[in-house]
């Protein structure tokens, strides 16, 4: 019952936020078709990894460390382009605090870590952290409407979910049944390297971090 529900939740949340960013990103039709393609594909990409095992590999390293850093730093190359980077700063404040509301969804690591497919920890950490950052991200919303008087709890909201996301990814690998740099026992953080739950990872959880760091520096420049 519990994958079901994850993977109504997370196909659900991916296209939600992907399409939602698409509609206010501010580019031409052309641009947006390509990236939605683009961002369709690794989609696949990610689903195909999860199925036949390899986001489950953990030796020599963690690959599931492939799939969260590939699209970081496809995001990161992008800002490269002026257009890329007016795209992206163009998006509203409101929208991209917004969008952290999906995190509460985060209560499934929670009733997986009861379920005894998950332990140590990773899913308390990454449930309660996500929940936090999505709960607190509801009333937010509104104060991003006027980021200049409101600049502080904004910075501090935004450094707590991305600091969240960061230990999340610490705590996954030191998890990750088989990896050297496991130090928690098994099971772990197995069931984020299958589907559903590992799309949080290789999808989700890029998407927030480029999205705390957008509104990193339009709080900057407020």
């Amino acid at each position: 019952m519990l994958d079901f529900l994850g993977t109504v939740a997370t196909a659900a949340l991916i296209v939600f936020v992907i399409s939602t960013l698409l509609v206010f990103l501010d580019a031409s039709r052309e641009t947006k078709i390509v990236m939605a393609a683009l961002l369709g594909l690794w989609v696949g990409i990610a689903t195909a990894g999860s199925a036949v095992g390899w986001a489950a590999l953990a030796r020599p390293f963690p690959i599931m460390g492939l799939f969260v850093a590939a699209p970081l730093t496809a995001a990161i190359v992008a800002t490269a382009w002026p257009g890329a980077r007016k795209a992206m700063l163009g998006l509203p404040l409101p929208l991209l605090v917004g969008l952290n509301v999906g995190r509460v969804f985060a209560i499934l690591f929670l009733l997986v870590a009861a379920e005894g497919r998950m332990s140590g920890p990773f899913p308390h950490s990454a449930g309660w952290g996500d929940i936090i950052s999505g709960v607190v991200a509801l009333p937010l919303i509104w104060l991003a409407r006027n980021p200049a008087r409101n600049k502080a709890v904004l910075h501090l909201w935004n450094a707590f979910g991305m600091l969240d996301l960061v230990v999340a990814i610490g705590l996954g690998v030191m998890s990750a049944p088989g990896s050297l740099l496991q130090i928690f026992p098994d099971p772990g953080s197995e069931a984020m390297t299958r589907l559903p739950l590992s799309f949080v990872p290789t999808v989700l959880v890029p998407m927030w971090m480029v999205l705390h760091a957008i509104i990193w520096v339009k709080l900057r420049r407020a």
